[in-house]
């Protein structure tokens, strides 16, 4: 995984070959009406979008690991 343009938008972390994109956020995202729309623009290339807020990340960061690995696994699945 890897930033990805999808569109006009520069993805955090993607997985092309699983469709998956991952986005690490801030608190400048909390009830950002542009994200949900830069989510949905995402998901019409067929992506999936999952979301952790950097605080998320640094302080539980095996949990987020944990969903990422769910994520995967959901994936290769479909």
């Amino acid at each position: 995984m890897r930033q990805f343009q999808i569109g006009d938008y520069v993805a955090d972390f993607a997985c092309r070959r699983l469709k998956l994109l991952i986005e690490l956020d801030g608190g400048q995202h909390a009830d950002n009406e542009r994200d949900a729309y830069r989510t949905k623009v995402i998901e019409a290339y067929g992506y999936r979008v999952i979301r952790f807020w950097n605080n998320d990340v640094l302080q539980n960061t095996d949990g987020v690991v944990q969903r990422i690995v769910e994520e995967i696994e959901t994936a290769r699945c479909a």
